[in-house]
């Protein structure tokens, strides 16, 4: 019965520990100007509906944060195995961070080639490692009928520049 009680405070601690971050390693609110610079992101997942849509969605983007608010990218997305028309296809807008690191952006797809156009999509995220990762969710679109879909992506940061090294 000790060693039960003991273990259960042992692991009472450690528990503690993970949650609460010790004095001195609490991370500043997170804002706008959190996300500054250049992310790789890989994008997977699958379109349900309607059907003339529907299909699995495959792609990597090249997005560059602003800090301020904006953002501007370029994608290439396989959708049901079919390449895209255009290599890269140009997009914008705004993007919002709250506090807590989670946030929201609306992708507006500015493409060269008719075919590769898309409606305006609504994605929500979560940033993580002070600014170096983002998740992210596709929510549907605020301006085209409802769609369904299970599309997540991960942007990593890229250091291109010396002053941007974290060291």
């Amino acid at each position: 019965m000790n060693f039960t009680r003991t273990a259960l405070a042992a692991v009472a601690i450690l528990f503690a520990a993970a949650v609460v971050p010790a004095k001195g390693q609490e991370h500043p609110p997170c804002s706008n100007a959190t996300l500054r610079g250049n992310y790789a992101f890989t994008i997977t997942g699958q379109i349900l509906a309607p059907a003339p849509a529907a299909g699995a969605v495959s792609g990597v983007a090249l997005t560059h944060f602003d800090g301020d608010g904006n953002m501007t990218q370029v994608d290439h997305v396989v959708h049901n195995g079919v390449t895209p028309a255009e290599t890269w296809r140009p997009g914008s807008g705004p993007y919002q961070i709250n506090a807590d690191c989670t946030g929201w952006m609306t992708i507006t797809v500015h493409p060269t080639v008719a075919s590769d156009g898309g409606p305006v999509l609504q994605l929500y995220f979560v940033v993580g490692d002070n600014g170096n990762e983002i998740r992210t969710v596709v929510s549907g679109s605020p301006n085209t009928p409802p769609f369904s879909a299970v599309i997540t992506s991960t942007g990593t940061k890229l250091y291109q520049f010396p002053s941007e090294l974290p060291w």
